[in-house]
């Protein structure tokens, strides 16, 4: 199989409004960004706080690239709105209509003093994902008594429970210093919002998430939690060391300090054979875990003496490799160090003013084998694309007679062949054949193709922002045939011509429907294309149809089945209604059957002949359900038809709520009238092609 790879980023094709500020909401939007999603950052009228948090490089006289802003916003998008005008709320509803995300990061009840709480959201983009990271979480989850007390990193640290266990004594606890408390409460938002838009995308269904900084930190601490509860504790701060392991914690070096961390009784083996020190080894006080646990004092002063006597390139060089080691780093030495070069830890961020050098920043560690990250781009200025944005056609409510002619050319076809066409980025047309296409929405109007990943074009259709679904007609089986083949040659042998947003369109073709891209979803070995419409175009005339390997005009009623023949024997059944009621046939055991024409019958002339033999009047049969019976060896044909007349000897009628499935021994069969129950109250048929336990059905929508 073919391994794609996705340079856009695994997360391309997902859209978050970013309205959150300083560190929390933008390292979480800064995760969903470095992978591909379009992050639109929206700013007030003086932008995110943290561009005035410094630090600027001297290049930079005007201030606009503060360190702290550039390396939590790269890859983003700036749009400025005044959300307390009328004007900046509107222009935010529109831009959510077309979102798949919301992040903020403001305290309760802020969004909804401006009239756009999630509540509000949701009802203008239904599958909306609203995230809230607030200092002591959203009161839809639980009220806090703290809900409305403002909150940074040394608040969460401090209440959280991380700083009482931070520090070398009881007497001097420490923040840890990076700001753990916004970072962690961001990367755990970002997983929430992939989870929550994993189950928008299967119901279609909104979302509200949210996560306390206070409660991102007691998860942290998980630790304590456990040791309270069991032993009933309260852990303090301890230095470097470990409560439960010892040797565990930092140790001085000659030029500086080292980590050590035994955890395994052999680790404690190998530490006292590098020392040269047999007696530790065979010492009892240190011979298990536990025991070390209760000698802390001692190891640590016995492993101190052996590490101070030597350079910290002495100790790795002992070590390294042999047990759970490694040198204290500053910030000077990991960036010297090979495994920063090898990981690829730090990115070059580059400046919006592409004269002017990269910043450099720590780069995303999260790395997937077939989307790697995709280059970074500038942190954004100041309402940048705000023109761009605002500008953006917001999609259309449908007039209902725009709806019931989509509706329509949906439902015009059972089932076809379709040619698949976009461009490359250098503006090449390419396509593919592919045997149905299936529409997913009307409003907004979107539908679906499936991409195997083994196939030749499937790289350019995942990063093609627009393409076309071409129906062809039932006298254009050259064409299928020609885009089936790896031909180069494919647009050159075929007449066809720009759509009104320039996707190739092949020409003579039954109807087209030209897309933008929307969503890629990864579904086993192959792809699912999710597309908005943008544009489509019917003409009357019959779609050419594929089937076990022959090509069939689906205008024609008996060319399915005669293709179908041509591989096994066909039997026809009729499922017949009368009225508001279902014929059914009884058979001597009690059980029930759809009738069946005689062996032989293989036309639906036949068919109505043999319909009519039961002194029934039947009325134009409409194809139902084309099947294999694998075990019988035969393909099943099931026609429905209105049918007047007396209830022929041998048959019974039934109303379609109390139908006795129950009693119908063949699961097709089954299968088939219980559909065919449901889509009689809604007088909107289709038909169904697999086997006899699974398949597809392909809808038909009345006019």
């Amino acid at each position: 199989m073919t391994k794609q790879t996705h340079t856009q980023g695994i997360l391309h094709g997902i859209r978050v409004l970013d309205l959150s500020r300083m560190l929390s909401g933008p390292y979480c939007t800064m995760m969903l960004a470095d992978h591909g999603a379009e992050v639109i950052k929206i700013e007030g009228a003086s932008g995110d706080t943290s561009r005035s948090n410094g630090p600027w490089r001297d290049d930079d006289p005007e201030r606009e690239m503060a360190g702290y802003f550039v390396s939590l916003n790269r890859n983003k998008k700036s749009v400025q709105l005044d959300l307390k005008s009328l004007e900046g709320r509107d222009a935010l509803k529109r831009l959510v209509a077309a979102a798949d995300v919301l992040v903020e990061n403001f305290r309760p009840g802020v969004m909804e003093r401006l009239g756009l709480g999630y509540e509000i959201l949701a009802e203008i983009r239904p599958g909306l994902v609203y995230a809230a990271i607030r200092g002591f979480g959203d009161p839809r989850s639980g009220e806090s008594p703290y809900a409305n007390w403002p909150s940074y990193d040394i608040v969460a640290q401090a209440m959280g429970g991380i700083l009482s266990q931070t520090g070398p004594d009881p007497e001097t606890p420490c923040k840890v210093g990076p700001g753990i408390g916004d970072v962690f409460a961001g990367m755990m938002m970002s997983f929430g919002i992939m989870a929550a838009l994993r189950q928008s995308e299967a119901t279609g269904e909104a979302q509200f998430i949210d996560v306390g900084m206070y409660d991102a930190i007691l998860s942290l601490c998980e630790r304590a939690v456990y040791i309270h509860d069991i032993e009933g504790k309260i852990p303090g701060p301890e230095g470097n060391d470990h409560p439960l392991l010892a040797p565990f914690g930092l140790f001085p070096a000659r030029d500086g300090q080292v980590a050590i961390g035994i955890v395994d009784d052999s680790f404690w083996q190998a530490l006292a054979k590098a020392m040269d020190r047999p007696d530790l080894a065979s010492d009892p006080r240190f011979a298990t875990r536990h025991q070390r646990a209760q000698h802390t004092a001692e190891i640590r002063q016995e492993v101190s003496a052996w590490t101070a006597s030597r350079s910290k390139i002495e100790l790795t060089d002992r070590l390294g490799g042999v047990i759970p080691f490694g040198p204290l780093n500053t910030i000077a030495d990991i960036v010297a160090d090979p495994h920063t070069a090898a990981r690829g830890l730090l990115a070059k961020v580059p400046h919006p003013d592409p004269e002017t050098p990269p910043f450099i920043v720590a780069a995303n560690p999260l790395r997937f084998s077939t989307a790697p990250l995709p280059d970074p781009q500038p942190a954004p200025r100041l309402g940048a694309d705000t023109a761009h944005y605002l500008s953006e056609s917001t999609p259309a409510t449908m007039s209902d007679d725009r709806k019931r002619a989509l509706r329509n050319a949906f439902g015009a076809f059972p089932t076809g062949v379709t040619v698949v066409t976009t461009r490359q980025s250098d503006g090449t047309p390419r396509g593919f054949t592919a045997n149905s296409f299936t529409s997913v929405s009307l409003d907004p109007p979107m539908l679906l193709i499936c991409l195997a990943k083994t196939a030749h074009s499937c790289q350019t259709f995942t990063e093609a922002p627009r393409f076309a679904v071409n129906i062809l007609a039932e006298d254009q089986q050259e064409i299928s045939n020609l885009f089936a083949s790896h031909s180069p040659d494919k647009f050159t042998e075929s007449q066809w011509r720009p759509g009104p947003d320039g996707t190739p369109l092949l020409n003579e073709t039954l109807a087209w429907f030209e897309c933008t891209q929307h969503r890629l979803v990864d579904a086993g070995d192959h792809l699912i294309l999710i597309g908005t419409i943008t544009g489509f175009d019917t003409v009357d005339g019959s779609p050419l149809g594929y089937h076990r390997g022959g090509y069939f005009s689906l205008g024609v009623k008996d060319s399915l089945v005669e293709a179908a023949a041509k591989q096994s024997p066909v039997h026809l059944s009729a499922l017949l209604s009368i009225g508001d009621k279902v014929l059914l046939k009884a058979e001597p055991d009690g059980s029930y059957t759809v009738p069946k024409a005689p062996p032989g019958v293989s036309t639906q002339d036949a068919l109505l002949r043999y319909v009519s033999g039961l002194d029934l009047m039947p009325d134009t049969p409409a194809l139902y359900a084309v099947y294999d019976d694998t075990p019988a060896g035969t393909l099943g044909v099931i026609f429905r038809c209105t049918v007047t007349g007396e209830v022929p000897a041998g048959h019974k009628i039934f109303l379609l709520e109390n139908l006795p499935l129950d009693q119908v021994g063949d699961p097709a069969e089954r299968s088939m009238l219980e559909r065919f129950a449901q889509e009689s109250r809604i007088d909107t048929f289709g038909i169904y092609q697999g086997d006899t336990t699974s398949g597809t059905v392909h809808r038909l929508t009345p006019p």
